[in-house]
């Protein structure tokens, strides 16, 4: 990755997680978790891997993203919000009435979202189903699936795999969110994942893992993936729920909290300053 570009995606993971913070502050509850274990990710693709048209989101050459975790749409709405695909004050109505922006994300509400998402495993198959599609077009685009650790557990997910790489489905890049935590405690505790990373190349994939909050290494990744045409491709992504943030790296019950004391208005508050000094240094 040359310099300048790290330096991008490195103010593009900025504003992410500073937009993340600002809407759910704003909001008062919302996943804050495993939208900010995802900052990094979404900033690489965004700022250059992914192949998009922010002025024509259905463009037809364009790379898909399937967030089969769709709880965690703060994030991905912060990265479409940054890229121009909608004003950033659509931000601040999420899970309104009315709003283009739903808690879960959906593709007729929401320019830039390929896919809706939100039970849990289904968009494994969706993600399937669309690089299937268009590979039997022959189109180059590629289908990017992101899938969480504890999502894992449903069945449906390995169905998909499978499907996946029986095809051949090398431009389908599935990505697993491994924050060690899903929504009513860690993974180890609900049902123990064992090792992930094997798991996925016993299933027939190019795994990799990386650490998910190193912009260098995710990138480097990515385009390791693209280059590998002779099986489906796997980045396990090493992250920290709620990362980026003491406060709620260090909350154990991070997946989704309220803003209903003084302590996490307090933290969110000093991160967003944090973030925004950092922004204005870099931009100056």
């Amino acid at each position: 990755m040359q310099e300048e570009s790290y330096r991008r995606d490195e103010l593009l993971a900025a504003k992410i997680r500073r937009d993340v913070l600002a809407l759910l502050r704003h909001r008062g509850y919302g996943h804050v978790g495993g939208s900010l274990s995802l900052v990094e990710t979404f900033a690489v693709l965004y700022g250059g891997q992914l192949r998009h048209d922010a002025k024509n989101p259905r463009w037809d050459g364009r790379d898909r993203i399937v967030l089969s975790k769709g709880h965690a749409g703060p994030v991905m709405y912060s990265a479409l919000a940054e890229e121009g695909f909608f004003p950033r004050e659509w931000l601040m109505t999420m899970n309104d009435g009315g709003t283009r922006l739903p808690s879960h994300t959906d593709r007729l509400k929401t320019p830039g979202v390929d896919m809706t998402t939100g039970s849990l495993g289904q968009g494994t198959s969706t993600a399937a189903g669309i690089a299937y599609a268009l590979a039997r077009r022959g189109s180059e685009s590629h289908t990017y699936l992101i899938v969480g650790d504890g999502e894992l557990n449903e069945g449906q997910c390995w169905e998909a795999f499978q499907f996946i790489a029986a095809k051949g489905l090398s431009r389908c890049i599935v990505m697993i969110d491994d924050n060690k935590k899903q929504l009513d405690g860690t993974c180890e505790e609900v049902m123990r994942p064992f090792d992930i990373e094997a798991k996925m190349r016993s299933f027939g994939f190019c795994t990799q893992k990386v650490n998910g909050q190193d912009i260098r290494a995710v990138d480097d990744a990515i385009t390791r993936a693209k280059g590998h045409a002779a099986s489906a491709n796997c980045i396990v992504l090493d992250t920290v729920k709620g990362a980026g943030v003491p406060y709620f790296e260090s909350a154990y019950m991070n997946h989704s909290m309220k803003w209903n004391n003084d302590e996490i208005n307090k933290a969110t508050d000093e991160a967003i300053a944090q973030l925004d000094g950092f922004i204005e240094g870099r931009e100056a």
